[in-house]
């Protein structure tokens, strides 16, 4: 790991000062330092986000939870309000990775990542979120750009994420056995408007699903989505499964958390 100085500033003021000069956000660190370490990357200077409090709130807005950037895995797998209110996303932070990740890993860290096979950012595009930072809010159709890519300005800041209350929602995954991460994860969420759909870990950055959304605003049921064809063009290939397989994988996971939402 080569050298860099640790700020830890105690406002959101003060963050947003530190990165736009040139500081990098540290979050939870489990992809940051790791990269560090390996030499992928080299930062300067690291500003710690641990220390601003109220980056790490969660509470109830209305018909929507706003979950600070700073909330860990843990925190969000076990908060009593979202497990009555919206038991989808606490299920899904709860088996994020093993223990230590989701006692140090972030939701905001996490979803600024955007990493193809992270869970968050399928309960953020599949519930509609809207993305906080200090000058303005991004809706989940708008952040998500594509591999580690997404709608933030170079030194904006994650603030907190707001999400909808669905009328039902579940998230379903298959994990690869080594990295812990989805090899394909699928959140589907049912609102008065209609189904959303995202899907993770198949393909080159999360996505919603057209066809499963269509066939599931008609009519939510495991066999509506069985009903759907999901083409595997664009979905990957590596040795744990080819673009069939993972295709296959997105009818099944898509069947069972309808199900699981249901029930």
């Amino acid at each position: 790991m080569y050298a860099f100085t640790l700020e830890r500033p105690t406002t959101v003021a003060d963050a947003a000062r530190l990165s736009a000069a040139g500081a990098k956000p540290l979050a939870g660190g489990q992809t940051l330092l790791a990269s560090m370490k390996l030499r992928l990357a080299c930062h300067e200077q690291l500003a710690d986000l641990g220390g601003i409090k109220e980056l790490s709130e969660i509470r109830r807005e209305g018909a929507a939870f706003v979950v600070g950037a700073m909330a860990r895995h843990a925190d969000v797998g076990r908060n009593a309000d979202l497990k009555a209110s919206l038991p989808a996303l606490a299920d899904l932070a709860e088996r994020i990775g093993d223990r230590q990740v989701r006692t140090m890993g972030t939701l905001g860290g996490s979803v600024a990542n955007n990493d193809p096979s992270a869970c968050y950012p399928s309960a953020v595009l599949g519930l509609g979120a809207t993305i906080h930072t200090p000058s303005r809010k991004i809706a989940a159709d708008d952040f998500f750009q594509g591999m580690f890519t997404t709608a933030l300005e170079e030194g904006e800041l994650i603030t907190a994420i707001s999400f909808p209350i669905p009328k039902r929602a579940a998230y379903e995954k298959f994990k690869q056995g080594a990295s812990r991460f989805p090899l394909v994860g699928v959140f589907v969420a049912q609102f008065d408007s209609g189904v959303r759909v995202a899907i993770t870990g198949a393909a080159s950055g999360v996505f919603r699903h057209a066809g499963l959304e269509a066939a599931l605003s008609k009519s939510f049921t495991a066999e509506s989505a069985a009903a759907v064809a999901i083409d595997s063009a664009d979905l990957n290939s590596d040795l744990h499964g080819g673009p069939e397989y993972r295709a296959n994988l997105i009818s099944v996971l898509t069947q069972r958390a309808v199900t699981k939402a249901l029930a």
